[in-house]
């Protein structure tokens, strides 16, 4: 972050704060909300949280070197060292405005139902390769995690690549308004989040609302294979650009395949081979490859960059237990991402001679629908081949329904929590088995990933076949 003075942010966010500390000729030098990790110079912005109040902490940020403290209205502190604002959560967001405005970096925003996180990725080790690039840490997507995404790029950076999330109406037009990106990308509109937005329309209305926020000349990417998406941008005459595989689309790709642990896709003549799992994870390189061309990126040099490119973190990562194969994806899920992992363990599952079993943790945010596409879920699985279905959470029991209902005679447990399927593990994997992981955040199933570790050895990521 760039050196600004005790005035430039208190203009910036409006604050509240005394003469002393106003002619305080000390500079900040780094935003934090993480009291524990404050350095000397950092500015402390106390947030709320549901389990924590960063009020509580604002003393002790003092203490250790902060420069002052943002601080709500109605904090009662003695100190002279802060600045008061109706709501700190707003002033982080006006402060990372105020930034992006003054800094000469250009911003690439990205959201959609699923792929954000691993388009985000791609796109950030492609560019990086000719700019001075910054991405968000994590999935910093929220009304915390993108204004400090913003602020902590440095002012020599070309590039800053940044993720919107979003729960409930109104959150990307937010969002967007703060980072005013040069170019916007929605990857897909899916069912997902539906207790929060109620119909997919909602959700396609709120995806698309990240055009509010492009700068004058920007660009405005969208799938262009989701009909619901492109329809309602030409009702609403906005001007964008389409990436998909079909023959409208503005970025065409052919030849697209995922071979289990792997894929590829043709681009302009161009075979572009993909070292992850899943055909999802290909659509996403096509995404990433529709900004990257934006920044005069060749698609040769693209195929060349995205050839050594390693799966995200949880992510679809196919990794080995001593003789044991899994598939880690247990960040996050949704109906259309569980699809995609189950078709990718089928395709492994065949190719390796494996029997398949599925770890399955509950879809969250899906309202009134989460017993039916729960349901369904488990039907799935059956399709795909799943021998043994291990699941957990609230809807374990309707997972388990689906699953029966087409497979029976099939091996299918249900457990209360996470950690009582974790405890009981060892009665149903075997050493050859393929495992897939997967479930919403709020499941933890990283607990499975890691029993698993210490009952067969530990993980070590899988590449492409040679």
């Amino acid at each position: 972050m760039d050196l600004l003075s005790i005035h430039e942010l208190s203009r910036a966010i409006q604050g509240e704060v005394g003469q002393d500390l106003l002619n305080d000729p000390s500079r900040v030098g780094a935003i934090s909300t993480d009291s524990r990790t404050v350095r000397a110079g950092d500015c402390f912005f106390a947030i709320q949280g549901p389990t924590f109040d960063g009020h509580d902490f604002v003393e002790q940020a003092l203490d250790k070197g902060a420069v002052c403290a943002v601080v709500r209205e109605d904090c009662v502190i003695s100190s002279k060292r802060v600045m008061r604002v109706p709501d700190t959560i707003k002033a982080l967001g006006d402060l990372a405005r105020w930034y992006r405005q003054r800094m000469g970096f250009k911003i690439v925003a990205i959201t959609g139902s699923a792929g954000k996180t691993t388009t985000r990725e791609i796109v950030h080790y492609v560019l990086s390769r000719q700019y001075r690039c910054h991405q968000a840490g994590k999935s910093y997507n929220n009304a915390i995690g993108l204004p400090l995404t913003i602020l902590w790029a440095d002012q020599d950076r070309e590039v800053v690549i940044v993720e919107l999330g979003s729960n409930a109406p109104g959150e990307i037009a937010y969002l967007t308004g703060i980072a005013c990106p040069d170019i916007a990308v929605v990857t897909n509109t899916l069912p997902a989040h539906l207790e929060g937005f109620g119909t997919l329309e909602a959700i396609v209305e709120e995806k698309a609302s990240i055009v509010s926020g492009l700068r004058a000349g920007g660009i405005f990417l969208i799938n262009g294979d989701q009909d619901i998406l492109v329809k309602y941008c030409r009702q609403k005459e906005l001007d964008f650009s389409s990436f998909g595989c079909g023959k409208d689309c503005d970025i065409r790709a052919v030849q697209v395949c995922s071979e289990g642990n792997h894929g590829r896709l043709t681009v302009e003549g161009v075979s572009i081979e993909v070292p992850l799992c899943g055909r999802a994870n290909v659509l996403n390189v096509l995404a990433a490859w529709a900004v990257c061309r934006q920044f005069g990126v060749s698609v040769t040099e693209f195929a060349g960059a995205v050839s050594s490119f390693q799966p995200v973190s949880m992510r679809l990562q196919i990794e080995k237990a001593g003789p044991l194969l899994l598939l880690n994806d247990c960040y996050n899920a949704n109906p259309a991402s569980m699809a995609n992992a189950l078709e990718c363990l089928e395709l492994v599952a065949e190719k390796e001679h494996r029997r398949s079993l599925f770890v399955c943790g509950t879809m969250a945010e899906l309202g009134a629908e989460s017993e039916r596409l729960h349901e369904i879920l488990g039907a799935q699985a059956a399709h795909h081949g799943v021998r043994t279905l291990l699941a957990t959470g609230p809807f374990g029991p309707a997972v388990a329904r689906g699953f029966a209902g087409i497979r029976s005679g099939a091996i299918v447990e249900v457990f209360e929590t996470t950690d009582l399927l974790c405890d009981n593990l060892q009665g149903f994997v075997q050493p050859d088995d393929i495992v897939l992981v997967k479930g919403s955040r709020s499941a933890r199933l990283e607990k499975a990933v890691r029993r698993l570790e210490m009952l067969f050895g530990s993980a070590q990521q899988v590449g492409r076949p040679a």
